[in-house]
């Protein structure tokens, strides 16, 4: 919550991200989800794949039910991506694999200190511009399409054709423009691409 604090300082402020924040920084999909009473495809650590409704949106916890298993609860660290199950045969294909960092074997990250940070102020003109970014999830799932949204805990894309993706922020292990940019907070402190955004207010 501190970067809200920080929108606007001496050093310049990005218009509109502030206003943006306050009014979709503590949206959820995961409420989303629960209030469309479908079932939705979870992409899970382990390479695991899920098809479930959500019943309850904890505040850690999901509480999930499918066709073929009775209610049960699947931890928020544990999810990296989902969308709507209808759409899920068009989104797969999609998806793309970086083997090295499959290979890495990574695990969800939880402690939030340890994750790699995306600054809102690096997000918001990424998706006010409009540009195509490739998300790369901590198992090596690659993600290409335009981010149309992002609170607190995730970032939306669209993937072509308009396909909606919802991405756990938990999950990213790197995003980079078609320049080979990354957006990662440990890379952006340095580089400050925000600044050189139209968005941008010395």
């Amino acid at each position: 919550m501190a970067e809200r604090a920080l929108c606007k300082t001496d050093m310049g402020f990005i218009s509109g991200l502030q206003e943006y924040l306050d009014r979709n920084y503590a949206t959820s999909v995961f409420d989303e989800a629960c209030e469309s009473k479908q079932p939705w495809e979870f992409h899970l650590h382990g390479h695991r794949i899920i098809r479930a409704e959500i019943i309850k949106n904890l505040v850690y916890d999901l509480k999930i039910k499918s066709h073929d298993t009775e209610e049960s609860v699947l931890s928020k660290t544990d999810v990296k991506m989902l969308y709507p199950l209808d759409i899920s045969e068009k989104i797969r294909p999609l998806i793309k694999k970086d083997p090295k960092v499959s290979k890495l074997s990574l695990e969800p990250i939880i402690a939030p200190g340890l994750r790699h940070h995306i600054k809102n102020k690096s997000l918001f003109p990424l998706m006010k511009e409009r540009r195509v970014v490739f998300f790369t999830l901590l198992e090596g799932e690659i993600v290409k399409g335009l981010i149309t949204g992002f609170s607190r805990y995730e970032i939306k894309c669209s993937l072509k054709g308009g396909l909606p993706v919802s991405i756990l922020r938990h999950a990213v292990y790197d995003l980079r423009d078609k320049k080979g940019r990354s957006f990662l907070k440990s890379s952006q402190e340095a580089r400050r691409d925000w600044k050189k955004s139209s968005l941008y207010v010395p």
